[in-house]
């Protein structure tokens, strides 16, 4: 099931993931972008600072799947 999470405009990856409640911190984030555990729309995303925009789905190996919602 994916899980709908409403931002306020375009947000960076790493900053998602903190707003989802993924991570506790961004540092958090930077780990688990980069060890290559996240995919945006089903492509592996390496770069914490990817800008996301509204219907970008978020998957999280462990956590879920996230669809951004503006």
């Amino acid at each position: 099931m994916t899980e709908k999470i409403k931002v306020g405009s375009a947000i960076r990856l790493d900053q998602f993931l903190k707003w989802a409640n993924v991570t506790g911190s961004g540092g958090q984030s930077k780990v688990l972008i980069q060890s290559g555990l996240v995919k945006v729309n089903g492509i592996t995303e390496t770069r914490r600072g990817k800008i996301l925009k509204a219907n970008d789905r978020v998957e999280v190996a462990g956590a879920g799947s996230f669809l951004v919602v503006m």
